[in-house]
């Protein structure tokens, strides 16, 4: 196993063996606090652009198999392990998780100090990061990490979204169509909703509002993804069309950005993110706290407390962060629009927020 390099843009250095594949790679670099569902982490296309640091210690315990990626490849751009399996065993695993790294060209580094360097994430907040097997000058890697592209002002949901509009059939009896827009949407989220009877249309990101009504839905969702919210407007604008229609409407993650963003809202970069499958999250509609799997790296910028007036009625916050406040959720009270900041499809993670997808289809039956 060869030597391997990490260097932060604000020159810590960490050094460790190679994972995955040869070579060099640079992204931002951030945390996932999650002790299980590495696989899905790995193929969830909102990490496109990042390196993703376990603070799990031991990783690739269980291998990889062919049921459970989220999407057709890994997005991540880096990953970084303390303990990486010797041997896989689960009956489930056709191949260890290194020997898929390198079979899809994800470069990784392991045995190094993941503690350390998730201690130093949170204190400085998410930054950009080279992981390099091939150098061995911590001051060269640390020139090309700033010469790299940072994630504020990124616009990334067309590279990871379908080529291709599909179609995921409802199971069992049809009820609703809905028109999914595509902003890295992980399988498991038209499978929730076909589970409920939802025919669910995929479709590109760069959709405007005649592909979107041309499938004749009941409802539009947008999926997760990954970038800034900011940097993105042709979903926004297809949002506030939408919105205009008084179509039923349902978002996740990224969605929830941008129905922030559609209704005037700001929004803004988190110092280090939520990523993992055990953040707190209140329901204030209900009152209800859930455990939910969070991975995101910003969140819309609105009044925590009371209504707020937006060209589409009145809008309030309906789920918030236990742990910072950070706005969790958004509701409108004018038209039948709804959005959350986490995953309630939860691959893997709990499954307190399921019944937000029973929402939905009530949202629809409603109108």
């Amino acid at each position: 196993m060869s030597a391997a390099l990490l260097v932060l843009e604000d020159g810590r250095t960490f050094r460790g063996e190679s994972y995955g594949a040869q070579g060099e790679t640079f992204g931002e670099a951030v945390f996932s606090t999650g002790m299980t569902g590495y696989q899905e982490t790995l193929t969830d296309p909102s990490y496109h652009k990042q390196v993703v640091v376990m603070t799990a210690p031991h990783i690739g315990n269980t291998g990889v198999n062919d049921e459970d990626p989220e999407s057709a490849q890994i997005w991540v751009s880096g990953y970084v392990v303390r303990d990486p399996a010797r041997t896989p065993s689960n009956w489930r695993a056709t191949r260890s998780l290194d020997e898929e790294l390198a079979l899809q060209g994800i470069v990784g580094i392991s045995g190094v100090d993941t503690r350390a360097l998730t201690r130093h994430l949170r204190e400085r907040g998410a930054m950009r990061v080279g992981i390099s097997s091939t150098e061995r000058d911590a001051d060269a890697l640390l020139r090309r990490v700033l010469e790299s592209a940072p994630m504020e002002g990124a616009d990334l949901a067309n590279e990871v979204s379908t080529s291709e509009p599909y179609v995921v059939p409802a199971i069992g009896e049809k009820r609703f169509t809905v028109a999914a827009v595509d902003l890295g949407i992980k399988a498991m989220t038209p499978h929730r909703m076909a589970e409920r009877g939802i025919e669910v249309h995929v479709l590109r990101a760069s959709s405007d509002i005649d592909d979107v009504l041309a499938v004749s839905p009941d409802g539009v969702f947008f999926s997760n993804g990954p970038g800034d919210p900011a940097a993105t407007q042709g979903p926004v604008t297809l949002l506030q069309e939408v919105l205009d229609r008084k179509l039923p409407f349902f978002g996740i993650c990224f969605g929830n950005q941008l129905l922030g963003r559609a209704l005037g809202f700001g929004t803004y970069k988190l110092k280090y993110g939520h990523r993992g499958i055990n953040q707190p999250v209140m329901d204030r509609t209900t009152g209800k706290v859930e455990v939910t799997a969070h991975n995101h790296g910003f969140a819309v910028d609105a009044p925590l407390e009371g209504e707020t007036p937006t060209p589409f009625g009145r809008a309030r916050v309906s789920h918030i962060c236990l742990n910072d406040d950070v706005v969790e959720g958004l509701e409108c009270l004018d038209a039948p629009a709804f959005s959350v900041q986490y995953h309630p499809e939860a691959a893997a993670g709990p499954h307190d927020a399921a019944y937000l997808f029973d929402r939905f289809a009530q949202l629809m039956e409603g109108r």
